[in-house]
């Protein structure tokens, strides 16, 4: 998915704006767009980023019960 950012967009607020999370898709994210890190936190208005097209499962990682 192709978003362009609007002025003061990071790329964590660009992901959670068009995908309604961050986690797992920040990298994602970086690793779909090579060079948008040399930009800077703030990217530039109208820069062109590639968004991962589906959003990643949650793991069944196990409960951790602080008592028994």
């Amino acid at each position: 998915m192709l978003v362009r950012a609007l002025q003061g967009d990071t790329v964590d607020a660009l992901c959670w704006r068009h995908l309604r999370t961050t986690r797992d898709v920040v990298e994602q994210t970086y690793e779909l767009n090579p060079g948008l890190a040399d930009l800077g936190a703030v990217l530039p208005h109208g820069q062109v980023v590639t968004l991962p097209d589906s959003t990643p499962q949650p793991s069944a990682a196990p409960a951790v019960k602080l008592w028994d």
